[in-house]
């Protein structure tokens, strides 16, 4: 509960340091993105969460809170091969993103914190001379639970 309180205090202050207010919808968007930070959710799956919430809260509301949110890089907005935009909580203060394991059978995403690509980065910039600022990596294949239930419907 500690480190969601931390977060939240963290988004509070940059939303006022950008000149946006925490409204209760903002606020709810927030507390649901915190809840669910491992999920990769969607615009609508956290619609359906905050509407669960509140009621009163619309969709439109919401889409302007994510907006507002990626703008001000508290949240990424990454697009897998579903083509479905998710959001992804950034509260690291690290230069890159993390990167995703995405499994191709069951959908799940994986996080993988570590920045492995830092020599690529230098090696791009020495040879290209082009300075990266950011990169997005996800790899495709089976998760453990997919290899798992294959491995054992072929046994």
């Amino acid at each position: 509960m500690k480190k969601l309180d931390s977060s939240f205090k963290t988004i509070k202050q940059k939303l006022h340091e950008a000149g946006f207010k925490l409204t209760p919808q903002r606020e709810l968007t927030v507390e649901v993105l915190l809840e669910k930070e491992k999920d990769h959710l969607s615009a609508e799956e956290i619609y359906l969460l905050v509407k669960a919430k509140n009621a009163g809260i619309g969709l439109a509301t919401v889409y302007r809170t994510l907006e507002i949110l990626t703008e001000l890089q508290i949240i990424n907005k990454l697009t897998f091969q579903d083509g479905i935009a998710r959001y992804d909580l950034n509260m690291s203060n690290q230069k890159h993103q993390h990167h995703h394991l995405l499994c191709l059978k069951c959908g799940s995403i994986e996080e993988v914190k570590q920045d492995m690509l830092f020599e690529i980065e230098l090696e791009i910039e020495r040879e290209y001379k082009f300075k990266v600022k950011d990169h997005r990596l996800t790899f495709h294949g089976l998760c453990k639970n997919c290899i798992a239930k294959q491995e054992g419907s072929e046994g």
